[in-house]
């Protein structure tokens, strides 16, 4: 049976599963809602999936490294894989998971992943370390993949929502393959922006994904429709984010990554990947990024 584990604030209330060390919920009690997607397997049955060692689709869903073809499924193993629970405290949920025969098979590297989520005031921050095991140069790519309620209250809709990039005018966005789910990295679109924010409307996630690169995002969240804030994410660090959901669903991913899927196409080594990190032996690689809640 799977292990929630869950605390506290005034303000918040979240919870963490052991299976995939997964964000499983947000409850924001000043305004009795709960903001994470409850993940209805009739529809999409992830709550807030960590994207790891890989991040989306690999073209033909293999990998080349070292002159060996590894398969491996969209978005890794991590999501699947049950973690190890560490610790908790007051404000503190924290969950490890290292590689073993089973990861060796498909992922050639000695690693340990460390997973926080703590919490303070109104925010919840999810922090990662990476940690190459191995005597050899590390190749991974991490994300996050958090699926909000849209909308969030009854007689809205998610058409009449926005998402919020801070003070941003204009950005330029890739789509993704209909037939693999790989990146079309040489069709640029633009996002024209009002006041920072863009409505939803009814065809935005008509073609998947909308993936942000170079670091052109602080922050990316959503507003209601009166454009009050619901929800932000604050990610300065990350080089890509993704915005997200499945046709008709109810709720809307914002996903900071360190790494993308592959370039429609590609089929060269692992290490000229786009988007993938490099760590050396005995190396840590730490990361952090907030969700604001309100």
């Amino acid at each position: 049976m799977q292990k929630t584990r869950q605390i506290e604030n005034e303000r918040l209330l979240i919870k963490v599963n052991d299976h995939g060390g997964e964000l499983a919920g947000i409850y924001d009690k000043l305004n009795n809602r709960e903001l994470i997607w409850d993940a209805n397997p009739q529809v999409w049955n992830r709550h807030a999936p960590i994207l790891f060692p890989f991040v989306g689709e690999l073209f033909q869903k293999e990998y080349y490294y070292n002159g060996v073809t590894y398969p491996m499924t969209a978005h890794g193993f991590a999501r699947d894989s049950e973690f190890l629970f560490k610790d908790i405290n007051d404000n503190q949920i924290t969950h490890i998971l290292e590689s073993n025969d089973e990861t060796k098979k498909i992922y050639p590297f000695d690693f340990k992943l460390e997973v926080s989520h703590r919490i303070e005031e109104n925010k919840v921050i999810v922090a990662w370390k990476v940690v190459n095991k191995g005597k050899s140069e590390m190749l991974f790519s991490i994300g996050a993949h958090p699926a909000f309620n849209v909308p969030a209250m009854a007689g809205e809709l998610q058409k009449d929502y926005f998402l919020t990039f801070g003070n941003q005018k204009e950005l330029d966005y890739i789509r993704i393959a209909k037939d693999g789910g790989t990146a079309l990295f040489d069709e640029v679109h633009k996002l024209k922006l009002k006041d920072g924010s863009y409505q939803v409307g009814e065809h935005l996630f008509d073609d998947g994904v909308l993936i942000f690169e170079n670091h052109q995002l602080l922050e990316v969240g959503i507003a209601f429709p009166d454009k009050t804030q619901y929800v932000t994410i604050k990610c300065e660090d990350f080089p890509y984010v993704g915005v997200w959901t499945k046709p008709n669903a109810p709720f809307i991913c914002l996903e900071p990554w360190y790494g993308r899927c592959d370039n429609y196409g590609f089929t060269g080594e692992l290490k000229d990947k786009t988007g993938v990190q490099k760590l050396g032996s005995n190396e840590e690689f730490n990361v952090e990024y907030e969700i604001i809640v309100g």
